[in-house]
């Protein structure tokens, strides 16, 4: 597979190695089966420690969470928003993670009628599982490939995001950072 994309204007066309033009733009199939892909493998990695793939998204949220806010926990509106689930589902996981003493609802100190959905100790150790499987998922992902071929993929995975938040956000898209320790 030899192609290349030329960009004109907001438009981009897919040329195979002979210059000719091609309709078939496949990074978005490879970038949703690689990502699925990477999830089933995340999951059985996870299951030994009781986590369903719901669950440890709305973990792994949260840790990203603590990290930029701090130990103060997100709110379950938030949370369903981030996740882009409804209120009652987001609710679900929460009653099943606090029940497995992963999280704990705290009062919100502004509106006593929110809740803030923090992380425990419990729920802290099984980050660290799951940053640690996520490193070795990486190695082995990533195994043979070239570091300026990663590097590469990263920078134009990150403009296709800012496209996208752009298209959807309007002028500077709301943009958020790639945090390096992403699962």
């Amino acid at each position: 597979m030899n192609e290349r994309i030329a960009m004109s204007g907001k438009k981009a066309a897919v040329t195979d190695k002979t210059g000719r033009a091609t309709n078939d733009l496949r990074i978005g199939y490879f970038v949703h089966d690689v990502s699925r892909l990477r999830r089933t493998l995340f999951d059985q990695k996870m299951k030994p420690l009781g986590v369903t793939r719901s669950q440890w998204w709305v973990l792994a949220q949260l840790g990203r969470s603590e990290k930029t806010l701090g130990e103060q926990g997100m709110l379950q509106t938030e949370l369903a928003n981030v996740l882009d689930v409804g209120k009652v589902t987001v609710g679900g996981l929460i009653d099943r993670l606090e029940a497995g003493g992963f999280v704990r609802r705290m009062p919100c100190p502004n509106d006593r009628r929110a809740k803030r959905v923090v992380v425990t100790e419990a729920g802290r150790a099984t980050l660290r599982q799951m940053q640690s499987v996520s490193q070795e998922l990486n190695a082995m992902i990533l195994k043979d490939i070239p570091q300026e071929s990663i590097r590469l993929a990263e920078e134009v995975l990150a403009k296709m995001k800012t496209n996208i938040m752009q298209e959807l956000h309007g002028s500077n898209g709301g943009e958020d950072e790639m945090m390096e320790d992403d699962l």
